[in-house]
């Protein structure tokens, strides 16, 4: 792990790493010529640079301007909910460091730029297995191996088994609820039910 000279060398974060550090290595048997060296990565003016680490989950106001990161939190303690599929990674814009804002900006992967508070919590580097839209699937078994059964149409159904069922031929106005896609509950497929206020016209 690189080293770098801290800023701080009192806060918490350095004396629990710093009395870690100085526990492994003092507890191998160096001879002469490595105590020099020992004594230089025990110094306290020295830390582990945690920011380098790819994989470490941390709080954003412990890294640099520019770390690219994943598994981002929304809120602090809410867990993560951004930039979470295969391959994807967003990018510190400002200084998360900054004592003059508690907030930094982070660019997600669809380039939408949002201000997200420093205490809340990521991962350093991309999301994994960033080859999975680009698997092939040679023939259907594949899915059920995965357990994933057909799916049926619902227009191919009849109408007591969908609303989409019946009529004659391929019929995209069949079922009691007209051309409104809906699912096999009846739940509208689009965007749901309407919870917005309605305008009045006066």
């Amino acid at each position: 792990m690189a080293l770098y000279r801290a800023r701080m060398t009192s806060s918490p974060l350095f004396q629990l790493i710093s009395r870690s550090l100085s526990y492994k290595v003092a507890s191998q048997s160096v001879g002469p010529a490595a105590s020099s060296a020992v004594q230089e990565m025990t110094n306290p003016t020295f830390t582990v640079d945690v920011t380098s680490q790819i994989g470490a989950s941390m709080p954003l106001k412990m890294m640099r301007i520019g770390t690219l990161i994943h598994n981002l939190e929304m809120r602090p303690g809410q867990g993560p909910k951004l930039v979470r599929g295969w391959g994807t990674v967003a990018k510190i814009m400002t200084e998360p460091r900054s004592e003059s804002s508690r907030y930094c900006e982070i660019k997600l992967p669809s380039g939408d730029k949002k201000m997200i508070d420093v205490r809340c919590w990521a991962t350093i580097g991309r999301a994994p297995n960033a080859e999975h839209a680009s698997k092939k699937l040679y023939k259907a078994g594949q899915n059920r191996w995965r357990g994933i059964r057909p799916t049926v149409r619902g227009v191919a159904m009849n109408p007591v088994d969908h609303p989409h069922g019946g009529g004659e031929g391929k019929s995209k106005s069949s079922g009691s609820h007209g051309k409104v896609s809906r699912t096999p509950w009846g739940k509208p497929t689009k965007c749901g039910y309407k919870t917005g206020r309605l305008k009045r016209k006066n």
